[in-house]
């Protein structure tokens, strides 16, 4: 065990002595800012990004997957909402999650979930520090893919129809005008007399 010269602060993750130029405060508690990470994805916070459990600090993604909404109405079938991507709380972080398409019944239930938005594509509360507005809803930065192809969007790459986003690729193969003159190479359009 280090001694506590000068009875410095303790780190509430390493319980090491936590001098002035390290330190960030959280909630009446001292951290070195490399030990200032989320308990499940060790992701860096910061005041915007943190939320705190007890003596436990999370990303709010995580503390919304460890502690959000359960129970009767939330995860028991189609259409309803399930906070439990935690593994009985064991929780496993991964990176980049493959495309899911949207659950018909999401974009129907846009509701609030613990004050916060609801995303149309998993149906799981949106904060602020991961929201994306798209199509007039709130959408994870995770979430915010083209419908059928599951590429990134932002604002300026998005096409939406029927509450859905697409790529404008995909939005154009799928729903732009079709027939006779159209796709047909030279890029003119043949006018039959």
């Amino acid at each position: 065990r280090m001694p506590n010269w000068g009875g410095g602060k303790k780190c509430g993750v390493c319980q090491k002595a936590v001098y002035f130029a390290e330190e960030v405060q959280c909630e009446g508690s001292s951290f070195h800012k490399s030990c200032f990470l989320c308990m499940v994805c060790k992701k860096n916070l910061d005041s915007t990004t943190v939320a705190v459990h007890g003596e436990e600090i999370y990303c709010k993604s995580c503390y919304g997957k460890k502690y959000g909404p359960k129970g009767y109405g939330y995860g028991q079938g189609a259409g309803t909402l399930s906070t439990d991507k935690g593994e009985s709380l064991g929780i496993k972080y991964q990176e980049g999650q493959p495309h899911r398409p949207t659950n018909p019944n999401a974009s129907r239930m846009a509701q609030k979930v613990g004050g916060a938005d609801g995303c149309p594509r998993c149906g799981q509360a949106v904060y602020a520090a991961e929201k994306v507005i798209g199509a007039g809803k709130s959408w994870h930065k995770s979430c915010f893919r083209c419908a059928k192809c599951g590429k990134s969007l932002e604002s300026t790459t998005l096409a939406d129809k029927d509450g859905e986003i697409y790529c404008k690729g995909c939005y154009a193969k799928n729903f732009g005008p079709k027939g006779f003159g159209f796709g047909q190479g030279a890029g003119a359009l043949v006018h039959s007399q």
